[in-house]
């Protein structure tokens, strides 16, 4: 990074942090009450980002200027909620060393996140593990397990090798029970946890049954759940029909992964549904136009299911475009963009399930190396960013207006008790003296 851009930077942050309400702090859970997100009583909707780094780049003390700037920024346009990586397991920077071992140093990169976070009151989804190779994934499991003389035939044996499961509780318990060495508050206390995610991405095509990864979700909810009754939970799925809507399967993009919307999204401990939309990736060899029109039929059918199925609420947790698609413009990315915001807003003025948006992802300034075509720089997209703030506004004045109702609500019912008290009080008065 040139010395102007670090200058530029570290102003950046300074004057954001200073116009920053310090008064300003996280109060409260994020519950569910039927198929919405509340706080407190009121409604909670969720604009917000992908920002898989933070702990990583965090763990690094003379690169935190980059996850305070990125903060800063969110919060400075009204973004509310990011979704990020509570896991390394392996590699050369891990935050796993190996089963139960820790890495300090990255396990205090995760702290400054959360405590950043909560001072830009910005709520976190933190993921437990990854599906992928990237950053270990089930891989790694499967690869620790092999090496204490495990029988494993392929990764997919992660949701069914017991001492796997066990290794993966384990991982559960450090991540939920740690206390965080900035705030003093254990990540199981902290209302700057918006949710846990047992997995990014689970898939497990080895199995198109769906029953691996339904037994594996059913127990780990029920172990997350026995550590900490205070956050919600989610499984990390993109949105996959399976056996259990098997009419529903036609609206896949043409493949399994052993995964399923409805049963999946079913199960007791998972408090709302999630939703990943790829065209871009899924059907890669369609037109721009195809694309548009499955993006528009993926999201009317799981935005309807999650309200009149599951009954759970529904958050879009990864959705983009990226520049390296072929033909690719700007006005597309701003297009898909808009039409996403356009279908959360009206199903949560409506009263529908759908609660949110998380694009996929933000950077701050200066780190090209972590550019995957789908990136966004606030200050780089003005015409994408000024999308994403117009649905913040608009997320935060409804639910302004819904609380406004609620408390109005209250006020009435108040005043009827009163009257009603006073009335029964009136009537039993004695006549006379």
């Amino acid at each position: 990074m040139s010395k102007m851009r670090l200058l530029a930077m570290i102003f950046l942050v300074f004057f954001l942090s200073h116009h920053h309400n310090a008064d300003a702090e996280i109060r409260g859970f994020v519950r569910t009450h039927g198929h919405h997100f509340v706080v407190n009583g009121n409604p909670f909707f969720a604009n917000g980002f992908n920002a898989y780094w933070l702990m990583s780049i965090a763990s690094d003390p003379s690169q935190r200027p980059k996850v305070t700037s990125a903060l800063a920024q969110a919060s400075a346009h009204g973004l509310s909620v990011a979704r990020t990586w509570a896991f390394s397991d392996g590699g050369s920077t891990p935050l796993q060393y190996s089963p139960g071992s820790y890495n300090e140093q990255m396990f205090k990169g995760l702290d400054f996140v959360i405590s950043e976070a909560r001072k830009y009151k910005i709520r976190l989804i933190l993921s437990l593990v990854n599906n992928y190779e990237n950053f270990g994934g089930k891989g790694q499991y499967v690869q620790w397990a092999r090496s204490q003389g495990q029988a494993i035939g392929s990764d997919d044996d992660f949701f069914t090798n017991p001492l796997v499961k066990a290794y993966y509780k384990n991982h559960v318990k450090a991540v939920l029970s740690r206390h965080n060495t900035i705030t003093g508050v254990a990540y199981k206390d902290d209302p700057t946890i918006f949710a846990w995610e047992l997995m990014n991405e689970p898939r497990c095509p080895s199995d198109l049954s769906g029953k691996s990864i339904q037994n594996w979700i059913t127990e780990m909810a029920a172990h997350v759940k026995s550590i900490d009754s205070n956050h919600l939970l989610e499984a990390g799925l993109e949105g996959f029909y399976g056996e259990s809507s098997p009419q529903m399967k036609q609206d896949n993009p043409g493949f399994q992964v052993g995964t399923d919307f409805i049963a999946n999204n079913q199960i007791a401990g998972i408090d709302f549904a999630t939703l990943h939309s790829y065209p871009d990736q899924w059907i890669s060899n369609s037109n721009d136009q195809a694309q548009v029109a499955f993006l528009n039929k993926w999201l009317d059918t799981h935005i309807r299911d999650a309200e009149v199925v599951l009954k759970k609420p529904l958050l879009l947790t990864e959705f983009g475009k990226s520049w390296k698609d072929p033909g690719y413009s700007s006005s597309q990315r701003d297009a898909m963009f808009s039409t996403i915001y356009r279908k959360i807003y009206w199903s949560a003025r409506t009263g529908g399930a759908t609660a949110g948006g998380l694009f996929w992802q933000l950077l701050a300034e200066g780190m090209d190396n972590y550019r995957d075509g789908y990136e966004i720089v606030l200050g780089q997209t003005p015409s994408t960013t000024g999308i994403i703030s117009s649905q913040c506004r608009l997320l935060h004045h409804l639910g302004k207006l819904y609380a406004r109702i609620r408390n109005a609500e209250k006020v009435r019912k108040a005043k009827a008790i009163r009257r009603s008290q006073w009335q029964a009080a009136k009537k039993a008065k004695p006549i006379g003296n």
